[in-house]
């Protein structure tokens, strides 16, 4: 599991490191970390370190510092150097010096490199590139490794407000902050440097491969199909029959339970997947376990009274789509709930479930911060979808999925999201594991359902992914093997 931490709980920790070392030693030690780095980025990229060039974009902070001293071990190396100060007045004095006696020079712009190293914005900066800067990084044509972030972007929500980096690789120092996860797109590959910090608990965490292959439900020797979670599924209707099949086919994929349908989609589900026992009324559905209701169900009043019914059982509940639009309308229905309760919406339902509570912030600014405060305001969880998709639960812990790309954003997709968690929920995982590792295998299908057992990837559509969910299960779980196997 990755963990995450904010710039204030890294600055906490740095302090008692910087008052026991010598003046300096921990900048060294994280230059030493990026020239490695940057040296093996060399020689993967154009085969060599020495003889190479490296541009160096300087600010006035320890980042730029950073950068100066790796530029200056760099040398040792054999690399042309060259540094842009942007602010030379305010640039670190002890790693200026020890560029210019390497033998780095400092230009006025960058000539023609095989890599630049971005250390203009540390982690205490926020707001997005002066014009300046701006403009030098424009002006760059080679692949650009960031000194701990991105500069622009902003460290613990991750968010840009005007002209920032987009690096090949990020070098991290001493810990992953939110923005490796949150703004992944930007930092490219991201490399820790372990500089000997004392981390607190984090403030994210995300599931890698192994972790979410850990939590998947396997069938023991006195399993049956009843013990295994029976999961209930209300979705579709005679406008959107696929969702119903979307939905529910996710769930016979995700584990070899059981899956019971209740909706106007019954024969089209049944076409899709005979294995489903399915009802058209909810009153004659037998017990499951967990409910998933909401995919393309529509948002009449017998919709309305469907989710009003099954918000008021004990059971845990998933609710999407066309049934987070209903409960925006009706908060009193989640507030009321005791059983464990999950929410999953993009972006505009987000906003429709938080328009009356002004104090839920815009999750624009602040992925995290919003999906938290709508989990305490209404006692739910609450799943953010987006390439960055975030997991809160009501007591303040988050989970972050990276999807690694943007392949899930098709049409349905959403629909077998739903229907995978709500298979976890009925297995007996708590919200926030069920969503953080369904979400996991989620990406997992859409990547291999956009591959197609090839390098380049292609557009994909829902029932692709939907192919793909148990080869994804496989792979998560083959991950959790050999995790133990090597432990």
């Amino acid at each position: 599991m990755r963990e995450f931490h904010s710039v204030a709980a890294v600055r906490a920790s740095e302090a008692p490191l910087l008052a026991a070392l010598p003046d300096g030693v921990l900048m060294r030690r994280a230059a030493h970390g990026l020239a490695r780095v940057v040296a093996a980025e060399l020689k993967g990229r154009v085969g060599g370190v020495a003889g190479r060039a490296v541009g160096l974009l300087v600010g006035s902070g320890d980042n730029g510092g950073d950068a100066l001293w790796a530029g200056a071990m760099l040398r040792g190396r054999g690399v042309a150097v060259t540094a842009v100060l942007l602010d030379p007045a305010r640039a670190h004095h002890a790693g200026l010096t020890a560029l210019l006696a390497a033998g780095g020079r400092i230009v006025d712009r960058l000539p023609a490199v095989d890599l630049v190293l971005d250390g203009i914005v540390g982690i205490s900066g926020r707001g997005p590139l002066r014009p300046a800067a701006a403009e030098l990084v424009s002006q760059v044509r080679a692949p650009i490794i960031a000194v701990d972030l991105p500069s622009g972007v902003d460290p613990d929500t991750g968010t840009t407000s005007g002209p920032a980096v987009r690096a090949a690789v990020t070098v991290a120092f001493g810990a992953l902050k939110p923005v490796h996860a949150l703004a992944a797109d930007r930092c490219g590959r991201v490399e820790l440097i372990d500089i000997g910090l004392a981390l607190p608990a984090p403030e994210l965490t995300a599931l890698g491969a192994a972790d979410a292959g850990a939590l998947w439900p396997v069938p023991g020797p006195d399993d049956d199909k009843y013990s295994q979670g029976v999961t209930g599924i209300i979705a579709g209707s005679h406008t959107y029959p696929g969702a119903a099949i979307l939905c529910a086919g996710a769930a016979v994929a995700a584990t070899s339970g059981m899956v019971r349908y209740v909706g106007t989609g019954r024969t089209e589900v049944l076409t899709a997947w005979p294995e489903i026992v399915a009802t058209e009324r909810l009153a004659d559905a037998a017990r499951v376990q967990a409910w998933v209701v909401g995919p393309g169900m529509g948002v009449d009043a017998a919709a309305g009274e469907l989710l009003r019914t099954v918000l008021a059982t004990d059971l845990p509940v998933l609710v999407d789509a066309d049934g987070l639009t209903l409960l925006a309308a009706n908060p009193q229905w989640a507030r009321a709930r005791r059983a464990p309760t999950l929410l999953t919406p993009h972006a505009g339902e987000f906003a429709r479930l938080a328009r009356p509570h002004p104090e839920v912030p815009s999750p624009v600014a602040d992925r995290v911060g919003a999906a938290r405060a709508l989990a305490a305001d209404l006692g739910v969880s609450v799943l953010l979808k987006g390439r960055a998709t975030v997991i809160a639960d009501p007591d303040g812990q988050v989970r972050v999925n990276e999807a690694g790309g943007s392949w899930e954003s098709t049409a349905g997709s959403g629909d077998i999201l739903a229907g995978l968690i709500g298979a976890l929920l009925a297995a007996g995982l708590d919200p926030l594991r069920a969503a953080a590792a369904g979400a996991r295998v989620h990406s997992r299908a859409a990547e291999l359902a956009a591959l197609g057992g090839t390098a380049v990837g292609a557009p994909i559509s829902a029932s692709a992914m939907l192919a793909q969910v148990r080869p994804a299960v496989r792979a998560v779980r083959a991950a959790a093997s050999a995790q133990w196997q090597n432990w």
